[in-house]
């Protein structure tokens, strides 16, 4: 016979406490166990934010636990975010809420996040002190890192891109956080640096960001949500917000790399990185620091048109000259083109007669063959890329595109909430804090007993 519910949920009062209706494996429950002594100091961190009259503010380490909530389980809405804490068991105990206290406004959050949290660096000082945890917890081998950027679209319509010299900055509308934090760079600026081209077209909204057609294959404002990771566990070491742009995003490895040693103390042997961030300078800059690059050369040398590449012609690098299959010699006059670059010539009269020109340089009256400042620190790198650790770095590096993945489709983190290239850094420490601890809950902790499944 058929059963039928018959209760009417007429109870008025219950009696139970939060903690036992938690499960033992689950995922807050195995995350508060690092969150508790990693949170201990944020509050005399943001002490000096908060004004010693008027009403008491609410507690900044709730607040905190319920963003880490928001960016565990893809609640990227800060007002959906409320209501999920306000139903949720899990969330209320994770956050330290009993079942009649009252969970912050979703406005509160814009409050803090626009400003207190902003200028304290905070969660810059929580993501530090999680990846210390990683180290203590032994997850952390500090021998090889591999690094990668992802484009995160940014809060800024495509449809409404101007070029800059359209811009009227001055205009009330424009007085915004992001807009003064463009500017502020702009001063900030020296001189044109020229590596970097400067942007054909940015956000009215949120200038900071790049205008770039790398996610998805489709136009839009982004930034470049920079990861620095450690191979033997997947563990984030560190992390830096900058526009989807090639050349800001193979800076800040550097600042990463130079960063982590400093305040971690973490240095590797070896580098793991794609084709992007094989370039002279920065393989030169790596083997300066003592670091082996396992990283695909770029190079752009071979020609597809049947004439001879640079590929054909011998380096002399005792000599410094380059020797054709002819065996003449390419000199240099040592001018440097383009920052970067030096340019070696034929002679015109060994050109003439050779044999070879029209298969060298048939639309020129002599061959020239550019060759990088640091071509040197190039061929190192062609070298590694026929060893068995090199091979080995390529299968590891996969490690970082994977957290890039399971950050967009786990975590719903595909676009930002928070414009100005200080909010993107607040959401890329969080991102990275969350991934972080779910790390150490589950290699830390070792994984949570399976279930019995009823037949």
């Amino acid at each position: 016979m058929m059963g039928r519910q018959t209760g009417d949920q007429a109870s008025l009062f219950y009696e139970f406490r939060l903690e036992d209706r938690i499960p033992k494996d689950h995922l807050l429950r195995r995350i508060n166990v690092f969150v508790a002594p990693v949170l201990d100091h944020a509050r005399e961190q943001l002490k000096l934010y908060y004004s010693e009259i008027g009403r008491p503010s609410v507690d900044p380490e709730l607040m905190i636990r319920m963003l880490i909530v928001g960016y565990c389980f893809g609640l990227r809405s800060e007002r959906r975010l409320a209501q999920e804490v306000e139903l949720h068991l899990a969330y209320r105990w994770f956050c330290r809420l009993d079942l009649d206290d009252k969970v912050p406004h979703h406005s509160t959050f814009s409050e803090n996040r626009l400003h207190r949290f902003r200028e304290s660096d905070v969660f810059r000082h929580i993501f530090e002190r999680v990846v210390a945890a990683c180290m203590a917890a032994g997850l952390v081998k500090g021998e090889g890192f591999a690094v990668d950027a992802s484009v995160m679209e940014a809060n800024a319509s495509r449809y409404h891109g101007k070029a800059p010299d359209e811009m009227v900055w001055a205009e009330p509308e424009r007085q915004t956080r992001a807009v003064k934090e463009y500017l502020a760079g702009l001063e900030a600026e020296n001189e044109p640096n020229p590596d970097r081209k400067p942007p054909k077209v940015i956000s009215p909204s949120d200038p900071c960001s790049a205008w770039t057609a790398k996610a998805n294959k489709r136009v839009q404002f982004g930034y470049g949500l920079n990861y620095l990771i450690d191979i033997e566990n997947a563990v984030i070491v560190d992390v830096e917000a900058t526009p989807a742009r090639t050349y800001d995003e193979v800076a800040a490895t550097k600042t990463m790399i130079e960063r982590t040693d400093k305040r971690m103390g973490l240095k590797p042997k070896r580098l793991a990185a794609d084709t992007a961030y094989g370039t002279g300078k920065f393989l030169g800059w790596l083997l300066d620091a003592g670091i082996a690059p396992h990283i695909p050369v770029w190079d752009k040398s071979a020609r597809d048109d049947g004439t001879l590449s640079r590929s054909d012609f011998r380096w002399d690098k005792r000599r410094g000259i380059y020797i054709c299959p002819n065996d003449k010699v390419l000199h240099t006059s040592g001018t440097v083109h383009e920052g970067r670059t030096l340019l070696y010539r034929a002679s015109k009269l060994d050109c003439d007669v050779c044999a070879l020109k029209m298969q060298c340089c048939p639309k020129e009256p002599a061959r020239k063959i550019p060759r990088d400042l640091h071509e040197n620190a190039r061929d190192v790198a062609r070298r590694l890329m026929g060893t068995k650790a090199f091979l080995k770095s390529r299968d590891e590096r996969k490690r970082v595109e994977m957290r890039f993945a399971h950050l967009k489709i786990h975590h719903g983190f595909e676009r930002m909430q928070l414009r100005g290239l200080s909010g993107a850094r607040d959401e890329f420490h969080l991102a990275a804090i969350v991934q972080n601890l779910k790390t150490l809950a589950l290699r830390a902790l070792g994984p949570p007993p399976k279930r019995a499944v009823l037949a």
